[in-house]
């Protein structure tokens, strides 16, 4: 009890350090700051891709329902803790109990590897904004082969935007197991993305406050630029729109890894969030802490997190729908030129409405020759369907709309000034769920200065290890943290957090503090949802994942310009050491949680057994005292 102030010790607390601590200069700052932080790249290509993954708009019901019964509650829990015990994510459970301590630490272990590829997402999105100055852009045309008589094989079987992404950007390898080298261009950017992300978060929320608020409020024009310029073309939102929609009986092929993915989706809210509010809800002007209402604040934020999700993902389909109707006559026309050349056929008698007609007509006459013909797949749910996949979203279907918009440079800038932003944003909240840790638990010497504290130690720690993602299998990897360093560790984290909270800390002491901050108790939706449905949802989603991966190993696709299906990625087993590692990633921060608890147990087993003489009380052993 002596770890967590009085409601009255805290009043006089907030007045004592009003004039010290850093704080935002007001609560619209406050809000958008933690907009930012929660609206990153991940709505724009993460969120898409996982609608795509699971049928459309189908992946909408799950995340939806999961979003109100487990992403509001759960943010709503870690404002409120934040805010009553004004504390860092490791002083929180400290506070609340020392075996808890784990959790503030797991957290931060979980910002840590998040920042180790996440930042490198940010210096492929610089990559390709210094590439924007150009007319014509240089990914809207495949450069000639060595001999000036051709275009580059590679680039013409495939795409020019293909190629510029895993050829030009990447360099990418045909396997994981082929490392490379490390490609200088990457690198640069890395170091340009590092540097920018340095000096905004220097001196803390002093600098970093002013740019959340131009990010947070910036970070959707172009996106609402580039769809309204959209509907003003004839290849509008029609027909990849509609694939975001939820179908009438969705059909769904993995429940169990949909289940996952909604279930982090919704909780990106206190996802990454898991330890970092906790330090935001503090710093609030002193002078409105304990009757700020962080209920309102949750809820808003929630609301405005999956809104940007569901708007991103529109727009992206309806991109996606302009790709797939500019490919699908360029494919018939092939697939009708070489009907025409291996038959030698006249000009003229196929077309698209004869083309299957004239396919049964020449396969009947010549079954070997019609064999050896190589049909391109020609239909609009399998362009619909191709290169909706991770990062290669933005760089991919968005690049090739944006090469078929007037002034494209200048469309091209402004879409990764966007992307930056939300990168950059992400990343501020990112780097506060490394540094406060580390200011709690005393790592850091105070004496050293505050810009190598606050900034200089992760900035120059985490890009070192970072560095590995700019090697050709960089990509692979980045894929693999993308996948493994969060999904588990932030559904146990977020469990342990509810379990933390509702049952050591209190239900009813955590309503009671609620109360006295907000001026009413939790209604009946935020109590359920905190004791029995969110921890039992999170729980169940654990085991039968757990379950799923080890009963089918997961895989990865390569780009493989000698695979028989390019431009298709070949879908290739992890080797065993890589799944090691996926293992390894995806329990490594959540193990701190029972560490520092076994920890604590024998520390108190210890001080229970230790000599009585020490602790000044002496009593007697064996027998009775005289």
């Amino acid at each position: 009890e002596a770890r967590i102030p009085s409601l009255g010790e805290l009043e006089r607390i907030e007045q004592e350090e009003s004039s010290s601590r850093p704080k935002w200069d007001n609560k619209a700052q406050y809000m958008l700051t933690c907009v930012g932080f929660c609206v990153g790249l991940g709505n724009v290509w993460r969120f898409p891709y996982l609608c795509q993954s699971h049928g459309g708009g189908a992946f909408m019901i799950p995340f939806l329902i999961l979003l109100v019964l487990e992403g509001i509650p759960l943010l709503y829990l870690e404002f409120a803790i934040g805010q009553r015990l004004r504390k860092g994510s490791v002083g929180v459970w400290s506070a609340i109990h020392p075996a808890l301590k784990g959790l503030g630490i797991a957290s931060m272990f979980v910002s840590f590897m998040v920042g180790l590829y996440y930042n490198t997402i940010i210096a492929w999105v610089m990559w390709y904004f210094f590439n924007s100055f150009q007319e014509p852009l240089p990914w809207s045309q495949c450069p000639l082969n060595a001999n000036q008589t051709g275009y580059v094989e590679e680039c013409a079987r495939s795409s020019p935007v293909d190629y510029f992404w895993y050829r030009e950007t990447l360099n990418i390898s045909t396997s994981i197991d082929d490392s490379g080298s490390v490609q200088w261009w990457i690198l640069l950017a890395l170091t340009c993305a590092w540097s920018v992300l340095y000096v905004c978060t220097i001196r803390g929320i002093e600098t970093t406050g002013k740019p959340w608020v131009f990010l947070a409020l910036c970070r959707l024009s172009p996106v609402t630029a580039f769809w309204l310029r959209l509907l003003q073309r004839a290849w509008g939102p029609s027909p990849g729109a509609r694939r975001a929609l939820p179908p009438p009986c969705p059909v769904v092929a993995q429940p169990v890894r949909l289940a996952q993915d909604a279930a982090l989706t919704s909780c990106a809210n206190v996802g990454w969030l898991c330890g970092h509010c906790t330090p935001w809800a503090v710093l609030i002007d002193a002078a409105s802490v304990h009757s700020n209402n962080c209920e309102m604040d949750s809820v808003i934020v929630s609301v405005i997190n999956g809104f940007t999700s569901v708007y991103a993902a529109t727009v992206v389909y309806s991109i996606i729908g302009f790709r797939a109707t500019e490919r699908y006559p360029r494919s018939f026309s092939r697939n009708i030129l070489t009907l025409i050349n291996g038959f030698d056929l006249p000009e003229g008698t196929v077309t698209q409405e004869n083309f299957a007609e004239m396919q049964q007509r020449c396969n009947a006459s010549d079954p070997a020759a019609y064999a050896e013909l190589r049909f391109q797949a020609c239909d609009m749910d399998t362009f619909l369907s191709q290169g909706v996949e991770g990062t290669g979203l933005a760089f991919i279907v968005f690049t090739e709309a944006i090469t078929k918009m007037p002034v494209a440079p200048l469309w091209s800038v402004l879409f990764f000034i966007m992307l930056f932003c939300l990168g950059l944003s992400s990343m501020f909240g990112n780097m506060e769920g490394v540094v406060v840790p580390l200011q709690d638990l005393n790592i850091i010497p105070k004496k050293w200065p505050k810009e190598l504290l606050t900034a200089g130690v992760p900035c120059l720690v985490i890009p070192g290890f970072a560095i590995y993602n700019t090697r050709r299998a960089g990509s692979y990897w980045l894929e693999i943290f993308d996948q493994y360093a969060a999904a588990l560790n932030l559904i146990l984290l977020a469990f342990f957090e509810v379990i933390g909270v509702v049952y050591v800390y209190g239900m009813k002491r955590f309503c009671d503090d609620i109360a006295w901050m907000t001026g009413r108790r939790p209604g009946f939706y935020w109590r359920a949802t905190w004791k029995v449905v969110s921890p039992l949802l999170l729980l169940t989603i654990f085991v039968a994942y757990t379950a799923l991966l080890a009963s089918s190993p997961p895989r990865y696709k390569a780009w493989n310009p000698r695979y028989e299906r390019f431009p298709s990625r070949q879908e290739k087993p992890y080797p065993g050491w890589v799944l090691a590692a996926c293992a390894l990633l995806s329990f490594l921060p959540t193990l701190w949680v029972p560490v520092v608890a076994l920890g604590q147990l024998l520390a108190r087993c210890r001080e229970k057994t230790r000599d009585p003489l020490q602790d000044g009380r002496p009593k007697p052993r064996g027998g009775r005292a005289c």
